[in-house]
């Protein structure tokens, strides 16, 4: 008996006590707060980061700054939650050793009374709070973690900068082994044009993302949710799609499609028809979704259209289950579709484009070899895109830029959109 009372002994409270408890219950604080944040920042909505750009206050602006670098942010939360914690656990081992004295089972104790404060009050409860109210609990969150971005900044850059170098170099694996089986499909001579060009289209789908293929936001047609039948009905009879995005004030804000088969019953109806009502669910994906998911997730939900947006939720474009087919099986025109040239060749060495056109298609049709400015094209998939990350700067009709030997010249300007590009080679 005298064993077992003696197991355990209480030594009393001291004041160095106190204050490692006042020290352990500041870092459960801060380990509830960063663990809060990233569910609350990197569960928040397209419509919810609209709502904050909208806004123009001091707590929006820390919100975009800190959704602005996501990665920084994460490694950010992720390195003081660790040192948080790390000291949570050197702490109450103090505090526990300074209070008693275990004759057995010590560490059976220490590790129960330590997980289950920083389970339930370091973690559980703060993403619960997160997730129920993640704009005000970001909101809230977004001053502490600017400032501890700026005291743990070296250490967070240094792993972001450590974690993409490892993702390059993965990519960059796996872009060699892609690229070997593209040189064996290159160096098949028994293939026609069409089987050689359906070939080149397989192996590289898998690396094709969303944003390559779309139809960007600028040559989107589509109704506003407050326009007449009438006119809903010009609009689909002059653009000859089956499919229509409808959206509210303007295309960062779309509704849902209308199919044109919906309307096919209610063709004779007047301008009084709610056509509203016929609006099927929007269907949205990130710009940077490989399209080969994307097929699956088309064959899986059975549609046929997506709305393209951004990490902001911002509409970058459209994309149909037909870009995806076209991107095996080459260009497929039907009754609806125009002939459309999106070049000129003036002479031997002197081209006319489209500002639109992707980099890989105009690579190909120059004959250079592909990939020749992945060096300086940057996040650009297109003409235009290439021009103005060379420039780094608007461009003005006139304005000329050279990479790798080739001359690019603003012809035309539609807007704040590069039009037509002369394109000299040898320039």
């Amino acid at each position: 008996m005298e064993d077992s009372a003696a197991a355990i002994i209480y030594h009393g409270m001291t004041f160095h006590v106190v204050v490692l408890c006042c020290v352990t219950l500041f870092l459960l604080l801060v380990s509830a707060l960063v663990s809060g944040s990233e569910t609350a920042f990197f569960s928040l909505s397209g419509n919810d980061v609209r709502k904050i750009r909208r806004h123009d206050t001091p707590v929006c602006r820390r919100m975009l700054n800190l959704l602005g670098k996501a990665d920084l942010l994460l490694a950010t939360i992720l390195v003081v939650n660790n040192l948080v914690n790390i000291g949570i656990v050197i702490l109450s081992s103090e505090i526990i050793d300074s209070l008693f004295t275990f004759a057995r089972f010590e560490f059976l104790f220490k590790t129960v009374i330590v997980t289950f404060l920083l389970l339930l009050f370091g973690e559980i409860l703060p993403k619960v709070a997160a997730q129920t109210i993640p704009l005000r609990f970001a909101g809230f969150a977004a001053r502490p973690l600017l400032v501890l971005r700026w005291i743990f900044y070296p250490l967070s850059y240094v792993l972001v900068r450590t974690g993409n170098r490892i993702s390059e170099r993965a990519a960059h694996h796996q872009e060699i082994s892609i690229g070997e089986l593209a040189d064996a499909i290159d160096m098949t001579r028994t293939a026609s044009k069409e089987e050689h060009g359906m070939l080149s289209g397989i192996v590289s789908f898998v690396n094709t993302e969303v944003q390559e293929i779309m139809k960007p936001r600028v040559d989107i047609t589509a109704v506003a949710i407050t326009d007449s039948y009438e006119q809903v009905k010009q609009t689909i009879i002059r653009s000859g799609f089956s499919r229509i995005p409808v959206y509210e004030g303007d295309l960062d804000n779309i509704k849902g499609t209308l199919y044109v088969k919906d309307l096919l019953s209610h063709i004779d109806r007047g301008d009084e028809f709610g056509w509203q009502q016929l609006i099927r669910r929007p269907y949205f994906v990130p710009e940077h979704k490989k399209i080969n998911d994307l097929l699956a997730d088309f064959q899986n939900q059975k549609i046929h259209m997506a709305i393209v947006v951004d990490e902001y939720g911002s509409t970058q474009g459209l994309v149909s289950l037909e870009d995806i087919v076209e991107e095996v099986v080459g260009e497929i025109s039907d009754e609806s579709d125009k002939d459309e040239v999106f070049y000129t060749r003036l002479d031997k060495d002197t081209y006319l484009f489209d500002g639109k056109t992707h980099i890989g298609d105009f690579e190909r049709i120059v004959e250079i070899a592909e990939g020749t400015f992945a060096d300086v094209k940057g996040r650009a998939e297109t003409l235009a895109g290439l021009m103005l990350e060379l420039k780094c700067d608007f461009l003005k009709k006139g304005d000329t830029v050279t990479a790798h030997g080739v001359r690019f010249t603003v012809e035309e300007i539609e807007g704040h959109r590069i039009d037509k590009i002369k394109v000299r080679l040898h320039g």
